[in-house]
């Protein structure tokens, strides 16, 4: 009670000081850690990625080789490459976590901060993919092709947009040039927007487990939380080179490792594991215009959570209905990953679509059994 008076009565100028001051949650739980852990990976993928496009030729006569060239001929490039390639993938899980605790403990009620985070969301896939073309592998060229190429399905200007993403008739070396561009300009676009989400956090606080809008019991974040960030930034490094060293292309294609043909095409063509849930939303659908659409708003869904009735930002994450729409929601997400890096055969159509249609419901139903719910609670008052 003595630190939270001290604050109020002295209140700090001080933008670094604000921060270190900031009124926070004593209750919140780990699963608080993953925003601060997303900012150590983003740090991460910049310097790594700074130091790879020292050594990275865009050309398609060479991208490959000299990808093999910072591997065996640079010194430590194995290891810089190697933590740029599997941090990619520890972002996205670190991101995912990130989303399905905001969406639990419904801090989608953060309106300006919500929106912000799934706009970073949506631009670090796009980051994400444009990296992934890079290497020029077998799996680079054909996921880029097929990908590029569902813009196709716009009415009337689809074709010519896809044209003019390619710069020519097909994946070429102006393609690789102008993906490279994006890729190196586009964190420091996703720098920016943190800063921006961070600004909007501070102006309102942490949410935290109970749901309450008004929670007086808080402590300063410094030093209590950011010894706490500080241990999680270990742990999640000590893992993090565990993979890097030991394990580094656990979670990479091997087609990769075959330079890109434009003449031979890989028997299954698949995203990254990190698109995958998206992937098989679009596979799902017989009809491609439809596909595409159900691609995109698969992200976009996220945005319409903080536009829901006042009456689910309460503690309405405890009524029994919502809890099982929840872990649903996520069981379908980890099957969509799942069935996106199957083949595109039965079984597999017909689990794809089925978890697409949960997929989907969750959003509409929450709304619902929220207000329902509400209305037994009120009734029985």
């Amino acid at each position: 009670m003595m630190m939270k008076t001290k604050f109020m009565l002295n209140p700090l100028t001080s933008k670094f000081n604000e921060s270190l001051s900031l009124p926070t949650p004593i209750n919140i739980s780990i699963m608080w850690n993953f925003g601060s852990m997303l900012g150590l990976c983003l740090m991460i993928q910049i310097m790594s990625g700074l130091f790879l496009t020292m050594h990275y030729c865009p050309n398609i006569n060479m991208a490959f080789n000299s990808i093999i060239h910072i591997i065996q001929d640079v010194k430590y490039g194995w290891i810089i490459r190697n933590i740029h390639m599997n941090g990619a993938s520890l972002y996205f899980i670190c991101m995912y976590l990130h989303i399905a605790r905001g969406l639990y403990f419904h801090s989608f009620k953060f309106k300006y901060t919500w929106m912000i985070g799934v706009i970073i969301m949506i631009l670090s896939m796009a980051t994400a993919f444009l990296g992934y073309v890079l290497p020029w592998g077998q799996m680079s060229f054909w996921g880029a092709t097929v990908i590029t190429n569902l813009l196709s399905a716009i009415p009337y200007i689809g074709d010519t947009i896809v044209n003019w993403l390619w710069g020519g008739f097909s994946i070429n070396n102006a393609t690789l040039n102008r993906f490279y561009s994006l890729h190196f300009i586009m964190p420091f676009i996703i720098l920016i927007l943190v800063g921006i989400h961070l600004m909007f956090l501070h102006s309102t606080g942490s949410s935290n487990p109970l749901g309450l809008m008004e929670n007086l019991n808080k402590i300063f974040f410094n030093p209590y939380f950011i010894i706490k960030d500080i241990l999680w930034f270990m742990m999640l490094i000590n893992i993090f080179m565990i993979i890097t060293l030991q394990y580094p292309y656990m979670l990479s294609d091997p087609d990769n490792f075959i330079p890109a043909n434009s003449m031979i095409t890989p028997i299954h063509i698949q995203p990254e594991w990190y698109f995958l849930f998206a992937y098989a939303i679009l596979r799902s659908i017989p009809n491609k215009l439809g596909g595409v659409i159900a691609l995109f708003m698969s992200i976009l869904i996220l945005m319409i959570l903080p536009f829901q009735t006042k009456s689910m930002m309460k503690t309405s994450k405890f009524y029994p209905m919502n809890q099982y729409m929840y872990w649903l929601f996520i069981s379908s997400s980890i099957i969509l990953t799942w069935t996106g890096a199957q083949e595109i055969e039965y079984p597999f159509i017909q689990i794809s679509q089925l978890n697409s249609i949960i997929y989907f419901m969750f959003f509409l139903i929450f709304p619902i059994s929220n207000n329902l719910w509400d209305m037994i609670l009120f009734k029985n008052k």
